[in-house]
């Protein structure tokens, strides 16, 4: 087996190392690896166009949703969503992000992964959602304590994520590990391996929701500290 090839694996951690630019970094390591594997240079720019050919439409997927959420935060989107937060009687930050770990894990065992994320979900509602409960009895917080709630509010989307996609049976792991084993001649089915993973998935959900309400306690507890100076 030629090894060579896997140049290019180091010189994109070198070059993410070095903080080059991302774009170029990759464009030389795919050209140092093809060479490595003695793919002639036409070839290469062949695989390079094909790829762009497939691939062109991918920025507008991922920019446009940006642009429309940005443009959504610029006329008082966060503003609307902390003044609608503050108005629910009995809500507290742990409570929200119990809420959104039960949406978030739920949706996502549905395959719906795209329905969340820090970008389009925890920055623009769910962060300032918390920050606002945050700050209902005392708005003189620190900053440190600022970035721990909408630090966990990031972390609850990733939990959620994590543990829920994992019951979905057309999750790509799930995949893998049913075509991994079976290259080792045992067989699996993938939907009893997405059905073992409603366990941890529970469990994932009771452990985060014990650190929540943890969590609440050690908002209150920081409130007052701040109330008493």
């Amino acid at each position: 087996m030629n090894y060579w090839p896997l140049l290019g694996v180091l010189v994109v951690v070198l070059g993410f190392i070095m903080r080059f630019n991302p774009v170029l970094v990759v464009v030389v390591a795919g050209f140092i690896s093809a060479f490595a594997a003695k793919i002639p240079a036409l070839n290469i720019l062949e695989l390079l166009g094909d790829g762009f050919l497939k691939t062109r439409t991918l920025p507008v997927i991922l920019l446009l949703p940006l642009a429309v959420i940005g443009l959504a935060e610029r006329h008082g989107l966060k503003q609307q969503a902390q003044q609608l937060i503050s108005t629910v009687k009995g809500a507290t930050v742990g409570r929200l992000l119990v809420i959104y770990l039960f949406c978030r894990e739920t949706t996502a065992a549905l395959g719906l992964t795209s329905l969340g994320g820090h970008p389009q979900m925890v920055r623009p509602l769910l962060a300032p959602m918390a920050e606002a409960l945050a700050e209902r009895n005392n708005a003189d917080l620190p900053t440190t304590v600022r970035d721990k709630v909408k630090a966990m509010a990031a972390a609850t989307d990733n939990i959620g994520l994590f543990f829920g996609e994992d019951i979905f049976v057309a999750f790509g792991a799930i995949i893998l590990m049913h075509t991994f084993l079976r290259d080792l001649n045992i067989e699996t089915d993938p939907l009893h391996i997405a059905l073992w993973g409603i366990p941890t998935a529970i469990a994932a959900f009771l452990i985060h929701s014990a650190r929540l309400v943890r969590f609440d306690s050690y908002l209150r507890a920081e409130q007052q500290r701040v109330s008493k100076v």
